[in-house]
């Protein structure tokens, strides 16, 4: 059986299971309405309930059913066409009030009897006897938006779209992956590559160095990095990948900004990078972020992979070497 996507993302999609939920209902009152021999549809009765107490313009109407004038005024129209309504000229010639027909008063007589208790019954089964209580959270809901536009909650909610995670050994094939992933579309897997990859806990954590992770909400972990420690207190910044998925989230940064200050917190001198000049966007994203070209680290570490011609040193503000 397939899943249901509504139901299986929760509050995100909020207003689409809610139509869902308000078309399912309309189709069995509208079912309702004509075992009662009413030739309307539930879209017509609230338009039908707002005119009870009399005559009220286009406007009025739209206000009294809280819904847009194009729907309103195309709902009119079709109950002047069954006789339902009747529009006049107002005390303002610029707009026409709508009004019962004598017809439309036995229809709303007759849904009052024969329609509105089932339906409210219904409701009531479906809410397990708690229609009121549901009723008032909908209210809730309707106000506070009305005060403040689903889109402007969002921006002020500003979830954390971004996470940081340490290694775990269950992350050992997904660091793996995501790295063999961005080296094999541009270059190949070298034996340097092979034996980090293949142990990162051998070969980056037991001598003192770390790899994290960057986790996007939804989208689960997208990047990862690790710092490999090469001196007494030197580490090289080594295996930064991040998913084509997680393109424009500004993950690598995020990763990198946080490995910058791992790479403080552990006392890191130098801190440096091996890359190549086909990672444009790699190295602007380093230049931005405080690493200089470094003739030193090329000289003394870039023999160790064979696709490095840039290297850079971890040193904001300063000038290259």
């Amino acid at each position: 059986m397939s899943s249901d996507i509504l139901q299986d993302l929760g509050a995100i999609f909020l207003g689409s299971r809610l139509k869902r939920l308000g078309e399912r209902m309309q189709a069995g009152a509208a079912r309702i309405l004509a075992d009662a021999g009413l030739g309307v549809q539930p879209t017509h009765m609230p338009l039908l309930a707002g005119l009870e107490n009399g005559p009220l313009t286009i406007g009025q109407l739209v206000q009294a059913v809280g819904a847009s004038q194009p729907g309103v005024t195309r709902g009119v129209a079709q109950l002047v066409d069954l006789g339902l309504v009747q529009t006049e000229p107002g005390s303002d010639q610029r707009q026409r009030t709508i009004s019962l027909t004598p017809a439309g008063v036995a229809a709303m007589t007759r849904a009052r009897l024969l329609v509105w208790p089932r339906v409210e019954a219904a409701v009531d089964v479906l809410c397990g006897g708690e229609a009121d209580a549901f009723l008032a959270r909908i209210t809730a809901i309707e106000a506070a938006l009305a005060a403040t536009p689903l889109d402007v909650l969002a921006a002020q909610a500003n979830p954390q779209t971004l996470r940081i995670r340490e290694y775990a050994d269950d992350l050992a094939t997904t660091f793996r992956d995501i790295n063999a992933e961005w080296i094999t579309t541009m270059f190949r897997l070298e034996d340097t590559d092979r034996a980090v990859l293949d142990n990162p806990r051998a070969k980056i954590l037991d001598p003192g160095g770390t790899i994290l992770f960057v986790e996007a909400r939804g989208l689960g972990i997208v990047g990862t990095s690790a710092l490999q420690k090469t001196g007494d207190t030197g580490f090289e910044l080594t295996k930064m990948g991040v998913r084509e998925s997680a393109r424009g989230l500004k993950a690598g940064e995020f990763l990198l900004t946080a490995m910058i200050a791992r790479a403080q917190a552990m006392g890191a001198d130098p801190l440096y990078l091996l890359t190549s000049t086909k990672c444009a966007a790699a190295v602007h994203l380093y230049e931005k972020l405080g690493f200089r070209h470094d003739a030193e680290i090329m000289r003394d570490y870039g023999a160790r992979y064979a696709r490095c011609d840039v290297a850079m040193r971890y040193a904001p503000g300063g000038a290259a070497a």
